[in-house]
């Protein structure tokens, strides 16, 4: 646990306690300071005293004893409008900071030189923290890996000067986070998500582009407009951007090009990798994420030959294109995390001869922004509410099998991938939908396709051992 020591003996009030809640109060304990918790909910409530902290209605606490109000991300600061607390900090004058804040408060007031890597994006921030954190270990780095990712930031190891750090950041947090001076910072993408937080796109925008511009240096894609503009701007400003592309030639910057990663300056460019063939790392979107990460670890001394053996050791995150086994031939691939349309477009951008799982609860649009790929699709296995309406969606297109549960569903794409002969067959779990008809998240639905898969492969065994 990282404790917070700059709060001293003064009562903050902590509102919102769930995992990064519970954690900044522990370190706010732990460093002295007079914790008061408050929550919309009894249950975080009951968990808060459990642990022995003081709960209060924030209606009735005394705001100008109160030195800060740390606020938990999934709590509105601005849009669609500040939540109650909010109002009552801004009319006491009480700052209102997130755990991540505490966290470069912390690093400011001890270990200034401690090098911190910050993510953010629409999409790819996940396996982008996580690549940085396999990458900087593998290089022989001390590392620790939290944030919007996993681990609360708080509760990550103290800073000893060592040690480094890297810090997945939702644009939640950047809002709650005004002192994330990084020593890296990367921008990945932006496309049109959370604008109900943040009311436009512009905002939204303005609010990922702070995070580059605090830090030392920055790495930003220049694949989507938005992202453009702040690269351009920031580097007029005179920040130090590292541009990064994987669908044009840069003459500064780093870009991949079918798989193969280039080193730009000055218009000289240099082949530096080649990533083609690293399963964990498969298709465009992985490609942006490795190249981010490479990015960073060339910025923090990781030397250029420790890039590659790094990047291939990298075994990838639960449930997001996640290689499960290999049976017979037959690649079995868990994307449960592929809960929307736009995300099961990646998986099925990077693979031929799928053997598609789909459906769930559906989301607003259904599958038609996926036609671009049915070709890809040898047969579709659809499970849950959407399966009707999917099976309309793909009729005359693509051959479904209606198969009800993801059991089924397994089973059945299984035989059927290895019976037809394909030359690289993948039965591919990318739903395209929400979980929430069949499974309490996509986490369980994905740990129940993994199981599903093994158990093919423990009656393959035994089938064997009878033969």
């Amino acid at each position: 646990m990282i404790t917070v020591t700059t709060f001293g003996d003064r009562t903050v009030l902590v509102f919102g306690l769930g995992r990064s809640g519970l954690s900044a109060a522990r370190a706010l304990r732990a460093g002295g300071a007079k914790v008061l918790t408050a929550d919309d909910g009894a249950d975080n409530l009951s968990a808060a005293r459990a642990e022995g902290f003081v709960t209060v209605d924030p209606k009735d606490a005394d705001w100008q004893a109160i030195a800060a109000l740390i606020l938990s991300p999934g709590v509105p600061l601005t849009h669609p409008q500040p939540h109650p607390v909010v109002r009552l900090a801004q009319k006491a004058g009480v700052p209102i900071i997130g755990d991540t804040e505490m966290f470069f408060d912390m690093r400011a007031a001890h270990h200034p030189a401690t090098p911190v890597v910050t993510i953010t994006g629409t999409n790819g921030k996940s396996t982008t923290t996580a690549l940085i954190g396999h990458m900087l270990a593998h290089a022989g780095i001390d590392v620790a890996v939290g944030g919007n990712i996993g681990t609360a930031i708080l509760d990550l190891p103290e800073m000893d000067g060592s040690r480094a750090y890297v810090v997945e950041m939702s644009s939640y947090q950047i809002d709650l986070t005004p002192g994330a001076n990084a020593s890296f910072a990367i921008l990945l993408n932006l496309t049109p998500d959370h604008l109900d937080r943040h009311g436009s796109m512009e905002n939204y925008a303005a609010v990922k582009a702070r995070l580059i511009e605090a830090a030392d240096m920055g790495a930003v894609s220049v694949d989507d407009d938005w992202c453009a503009n702040i690269a351009e701007r920031l580097s007029d400003d005179g920040h130090e951007i590292v541009r990064i592309s994987t669908k044009t030639t840069l003459e500064d910057g780093i870009f991949c090009q079918n798989g193969i990663v280039h080193v730009a300056a000055a218009g000289q460019s240099r082949e530096l990798l080649n990533l083609n063939g690293i399963g964990s790392l498969r298709g465009e979107h992985n490609w942006q994420n490795a190249i981010a990460a490479i990015a960073a670890c060339l910025a923090l001394g990781v030397p250029e030959s420790a890039l590659l053996p790094a990047l291939r050791s990298f075994p990838g995150l639960a449930h997001r294109m996640e290689q499960v086994s290999m049976i017979g031939g037959v690649l079995f691939v868990n994307d449960s995390k592929a809960t929307n349309a736009d995300a099961a477009a990646r998986a099925l951008s990077s693979y031929r001869d799928i053997y598609w799982i789909a459906g769930g609860k559906a989301k607003e649009g259904g599958i038609a922004s996926l036609s671009p790929w049915f070709d890809r699709i040898r047969k579709a296995y659809l499970i849950g509410e959407a399966a009707t309406a999917f099976a309309k969606t793909l009729d005359g297109l693509v051959e479904v099998r209606q198969c009800g549960t993801l059991e089924n569903a397994v089973n059945a794409a299984a035989h059927d991938a290895a019976a037809e002969g394909a030359r690289e067959p993948v039965v591919l779990l990318s739903p395209a939908c929400a979980s929430f008809d069949q499974y309490r998240n996509f986490e369980i639905r994905g740990d129940a396709f993994r199981a599903a898969v093994m158990a093919l492969n423990d009656d393959l065994r035994r089938a064997g051992t009878r033969g």
